[in-house]
Order: structure tokens, then sequence, then C-alpha cells
């Protein structure tokens, strides 16, 4: 695979941080039909997720919902799984990138013959969300004339449907189980094959001419059946829907580009009909090709709703936060507190397999998450700085809400010295250092809270106290001075590279905070990137949520040359891709590892921009 080098400048002491996500390359699969995970970009609309790839395919598509069955699952099954594939005749490169400030997605086809553009969207319209959902994808002719093939093939759903088409009047209509779906194109496009299989066309487009393809889909519903017209006119209202909702950003330093890009890919996880915000938009990808480490990230987990909010008020996206928060409190009144909720509502399913060969046969594939089982002391934390950040930003809490975290403050402080899984969600449970620092963090926060009057005094002085004992048991417990860092759990030398967090909460002794940084980067890093904790070499990729939150780390420590420099790199080597973050990167290969786009990369990301424009204006 050969790419151009991508235009990226290193200014930023005098001008701005522009990288421009945009490659020529000639995306190639393996023998086996998968395509490296850098080569994809994502589509939503604030329902569901589509991933397109730089060869023209969309290979994963869960349709109605975000956590649905997939629709197009040629991401995890490339002999049987679904995809919709649009790509030149022959030879051909590939140039994309998202439209300016939007999730509008663009790839330029260079042939022999021609050049044209493949634009696509997952449209929404001028009153939002549509109630249907409706992938649009528009070929316009740039130069020359180029022959187009399209390929369709209707996916089984994770081997739970058998699908089949049949014609009603001028329309392919194809059912995949409970979801109904129309496969409509312009008239330019000639079909040479339609069948229970799928769908073969192909197409010419010359310069200044366009042709248009698109899959309108529902469950359990009856259908619409748009014009070609006013799909095409929709695509172009989502993109300016896009850039009016960026328009209202409330940051314009120099790392805008970057900024928004994360802020675009965190928006796509937003699960519009309840507030929800998912992990991720796919399940099973591996965070080592070959291992076993493979999970369904289509839900919603307390820690990436609270970090998510926390971003959403940072950058002024007041609307997005208000509706995650509310989600977020009714799951802990009606649910009670959990480690992660499905979107709709209600426990997460919890994990079964799947019958599929996964990303690079990559076992097993499931779906459903094991950590709704788990006790996480983590979400107190979480929870309590999402209060935080929302009453300093000037809202108010109500009289339902106090009584809820009242009640999960007074949980934390019985329950603060039990074992648990961890940030990390591990099978073995300890007394893990960053558990015990989200409690100090849940108490410290609601002490504040009731100090400001959001939160009743009854207890106050309690929750102060244990805050304060926590304090001491962390540094009696688990600062080695052998090591020089405050360690995974007490006893051991290992170390947890999401301590860095610990900063940010404003967590007590910064000396011995920064003597922990400094082990970490001796330790867990890999050139700019980082493990999560020592030993996870031998299992998995590098975690970049932890890289970022080194970067913001150092910067609030005062190091700031080597945040900044730190920060530059990592902009660097996830430039190869489209502006889409995955959850971990091989730091040999420079392979993208883990579930895409991953919420928790992009909210270090943006937590890391704006600590760092923090710091540089003070």
């Amino acid at each position: 695979m050969t790419f151009v080098v991508l235009r990226y400048t290193n200014a930023m002491k005098e001008a701005a941080i522009t990288p421009v996500f945009r490659h020529t390359r000639t995306p190639i699969r393996d023998d086996e039909g998968y395509l490296d995970l850098h080569e994809y970009g994502a589509l939503g609309e604030g329902r569901s997720v589509a991933l397109s790839a730089a060869d023209g395919s969309i290979d994963w598509w869960c349709v109605p919902n975000l956590d649905s069955p997939p629709l197009f699952d040629r991401l995890l099954d490339p002999d049987d799984g679904g995809f919709f594939a649009i790509a030149p005749i022959g030879e051909f490169t590939a140039e994309r990138a998202y439209r300016t400030e939007s999730n509008v997605l663009e790839t330029v086809f260079s042939t022999s013959s021609g050049r044209a553009v493949l634009v696509e969207s997952l449209n929404s319209g001028t009153a939002g969300r549509l109630p249907w959902c409706e992938l649009a994808r528009r070929i316009e002719g740039l130069e020359g004339e180029v022959d187009f093939k399209i390929e369709l093939r209707f996916g089984r759903r994770a081997g739970l449907v058998s699908p089949y088409i049949h014609k009603i009047g001028p329309r392919s209509v194809f059912h995949a189980g409970a979801v109904l779906g129309l496969f409509l194109h312009s008239e330019g496009i000639r079909i040479d094959r339609s069948d229970d299989c799928g769908v073969e066309a192909k197409f010419t487009v010359g310069a200044g001419a366009w042709e248009l393809a698109a899959i309108v889909a529902g469950e359990d519903e009856p259908l619409v059946a748009p014009s070609i017209d006013q799909i095409s006119e929709r695509l172009d209202i989502s993109d300016q829907e896009w850039r009016t909702w960026a328009s209202r950003i409330a940051y314009d330093g120099p790392r805008r580009h970057l900024l928004m890009r994360n802020a675009l890919a965190l928006k796509l996880l937003l699960y519009s009909p309840s507030g929800a915000i998912a992990a991720a938009a796919t399940s099973s990808l591996p965070e080592r090709v070959g291992g076993t480490k493979n999970w369904d990230y289509r839900y919603a987990w307390v820690r990436d709703a609270g970090y998510t909010i926390k971003a959403f008020l940072a950058i002024g996206a007041e609307a997005e936060a208000k509706a995650a928060f509310t989600w977020l409190l009714k799951q802990l009144g009606e649910v009670g507190p959990a480690v992660c909720y499905s979107l709709s509502g209600g426990p997460a399913p919890a994990d079964r397999r799947i019958d599929v060969p996964g990303y690079r046969r990559s076992q097993p594939v499931v779906t459903g998450n094991r950590a709704t089982e788990q006790l996480q002391h983590g979400i107190y934390g979480d929870i309590f700085e999402t209060a935080s950040r929302f009453v300093a930003c000037g809202n108010i809490l109500d009289a339902k809400t106090a009584r809820t975290l009242s009640d999960l403050a007074d949980i934390c402080a019985d329950t603060w010295m039990q074992k648990d899984a961890g940030i990390w969600e591990l099978p073995e449970a300890q007394h893990y250092t960053m558990s015990k620092v989200s409690c100090w963090q849940a108490l410290a926060r609601a002490v504040e809270l009731a100090d400001e009057g959001q939160l009743p005094t009854t207890c106050r002085d309690r929750w102060g106290r244990e805050r304060d004992r926590i304090a001491r048991w962390i540094d009696e417990n688990c600062w080695s001075e052998e090591v020089g860092a405050y360690t995974f759990y007490p006893g051991t030398t290992r170390l947890d590279a999401s301590l860095a967090l610990a900063v940010r909460f404003r967590f007590d002794g910064q000396e011995r905070l920064a003597r922990t940084i400094a082990a970490i980067d001796r330790e867990l890093a890999a050139g700019p990137l980082h493990y999560r904790y020592s030993g996870a070499d031998q299992e998995e990729g590098c975690f970049l949520a932890c890289s970022f939150w080194m970067v913001e780390a150092k910067a609030i420590l005062g190091q700031r040359q080597a945040a900044e420099s730190a920060f530059d790199e990592l902009v660097r080597i996830l430039s190869v891709g489209d502006g889409v973050y995955p959850e971990m990167m091989d730091p040999q290969s420079g392979e993208y590892l883990g579930n895409i786009p991953q919420g928790l990369t992009h909210l270090a990301a943006v937590h890391a921009i704006m600590t760092l424009e923090e710091v540089e204006r003070a």
C-alpha cells in the first residue's frame, strides 16, 4: 500500500496547527478480503453509524440503530457479510477527506480516463434526524469519464436472517429479518443483476454529471420511498446541518481543525433518541489481531458519558451535554449504578458469541458486554465530576437529581474499601489505586456541591471525612518509594497509565503525581504511545486515550514543552487515517486496533487540546 505524506504543519507558536486528513492511496484488501482499519471513515446521523472504506465499500452498518444487528458486516465476515460498494472499474487511486467541519465524506477516485468524487452521508433533514435510515452516495464527475460498478450484498445480520429481494413496481425491495429496505438509484445506473443475493450495476459519469445510489431502510414499520432528487438534496442539507452545529462550538484556538474533527466524531456516537453516548460504533474489532480481547462497545458506559458531557460543556455544546446528563441521571434513578447501559435504557445485555469469522479471523465475535455485571468504583468519580462541571457552567441541579447524587455519595462512602474490577474491567478484583482515586474524587466533588448549595448538607461532613481517609489510604498503601510512583494496586510494582487522570481530577500530592507520570513514561511508553498497564504489551496494542491523558497531565503539571511535543507526535502518527480514531494502535506497525470510532480516544484528544490551550494562554 502506498501513501502520500499528508500536509502537516508544526507551528504552534507562530500559526495554527492544521493537519489535513487527506491521503492519496490505493486501498488494497488482503487475500481474505480484509482492509486495514485506518482505511475507514464513519458516517452517522444520530441513530446509526456506517463505516465507509477508501475503496468505496460500506462494510459496517447497523440498521436501524447503532446497537442493532448489522445489515452490512463484511468488516467481520468478508466471505458472507453484507456490503455496499461503489468503485471505478479497473485500477484507481483514492484521495479522501471529510468536508470542512462536517461528517459528509468525500472520496476522489482517479483513473486513467478521468476523475470523480463519491460524496456520501447518512442523511438528516432540516428538522433533524429522519424517521428512517437514509444512506446517500452521490458520484460527481470531475474530469474525463469514469466507469463505475456497484456491488450490493445483503448481510445475514450476524447469521440471524436469510435476506431476500423482490420487485414492487420499478423498485427493488429487500427484506433482512424485520428490516425492510429499498435500493434506489438514478436513471443512469444500469442494473445487471438483482436477486436474493444482492444487486450488481454499472454506470459512467462524465465531468459535470452525477449519479446517485442510496439505501432507505427501517424496521417493523412502513417505509417511505423518496425521490432521487430529494435524497440528493438531503445530502447537501445534512452537510449544512453539520456545519451549522460546528459553527456553534465555542473554540477558535490554533487547533480548531483538530478539535472539530474529534468533536464531530463524538457527535456520531450520541444516540439522539435517548441522549445516550455509545463507547464506539462497532463490535469485536480485536485489541490484537488474532487475540481474544474482542468486545462489543455499542453501549453506553458511565465513564465515557461523564467525559463526553464534560467535553461537550467545555466546547459549548450545551444541548448535547444536557441530553446526555439527563439520560445518565435517568438510568441511575431507574436502574441504579452500573458500569454500562443499553442505548435505549436499562442494563446492557450479557455477552454472547456470534458465529462469524471476525476481523482477520480474530475470535470471539460477540454481542452484549460482560462489564454490565462488574463492580467498578470509578463510576462514582465520573458521575460527580460530570455534575460538578455541569454546575460550574452555571446550571442548577433539581431536587430529584440532588437526592440521587446524595444517595450515590453515601454508597461511595460505604463501599470504597471493597475490591473492584477497576477502570480496565479486569477479571481479577483488586484495590486498584485509580478506583480509590475515583472514590476520593466523587466525595471531594460531593462536598463541593453541598457547599455550593446544590446538594443537601446532611451528610456533607461524613463525605469530607471519608474523602480524607481515602487520600491517606492511597498515600499509605499505593505509593511505592521503590518504584517512585503510585502503583497499579497495593503490594505490586506494576504501573497503570490511567493514573494520569488523577492529575486532571486534582488529587492531592502533585510531586508524587509528577513522579508517577515519569515512571509511566519509563515503563509503559512505546515512543509517543502508552500501554494501559504493566504487562499489557503481551496482550494488546497501545491504548490511545492513555497517551492523550499523559499529554494533559504533563501540561497541568507545568511540563508544557513535553506536552506539546507528545501531542504533535500523536497527531502525526494518527494522521494516517481520515480523522476517525481507534481504541488502540500497534506501536511497531502503526496498525489500528480495537473498535472504531472509539469515543474515549476522541474524548481524550479533546481534553488534551483544551488543556494545552489553557496552559498556553496562561
